[in-house]
């Protein structure tokens, strides 16, 4: 038997929130993999899928990186001790990937943009970010025209081979 590669995805890991705006809006430079601190209903609702990032990012206070503006609905079969949807997230990273992501955001003026939350082999929620640059109106233009050409000339090799 051959050994599985590293880099392909486990059969166990489930993405539970993409932000698919993200790949169009910033040119996306190196990833990250970081930890978020949850509370017992927020991680239950994750477990259901009820999450959401378009609109989220990450910002330092004190030295430590904070999602905002991330979404994780209330817990059903919660009580009143159920968790604030649009709180405050502690990030778990390195002190060397933090400077690194902050020294991108003050020197290159670059943003922390989150891509997708997902559960890792161990059931570990996990957050994976990025430093990404904004991209301006007629690079967005570019980006779509050239998706639509390689549909456009995959389709012709199709029909043709």
């Amino acid at each position: 038997m051959s050994k599985q590669n590293r880099k392909s995805e486990p059969a166990n890991f489930k993405v539970l929130a993409n932000n698919r705006r993200a790949r169009f809006n910033y040119e996306i430079g190196e990833t990250f993999e970081a930890g978020i601190v949850l509370r017992g209903t927020e991680v239950k609702s994750l477990r259901t899928g009820k999450a959401n990032i378009a609109e989220s990012y990450a910002s330092e206070e004190n030295g430590e990186l904070f999602l905002i503006n991330s979404y994780i609905s209330e817990y059903l079969q919660g009580n009143r001790n159920n968790h604030e949807p649009r709180r405050l997230r502690k990030l778990l990273l390195h002190k060397k990937q933090i400077i690194k992501l902050l020294n991108g955001v003050q020197r290159d003026g670059m943003t922390i943009i989150p891509l997708k939350i997902y559960f890792n082999e161990k059931g570990r929620a996990k957050l994976q970010l990025a430093l990404g640059k904004g991209k301006k109106s007629h690079d967005k233009r570019e980006t779509q025209k050239k998706r639509d050409w390689n549909r456009d000339k995959a389709r012709l090799m199709r029909d043709r081979g």
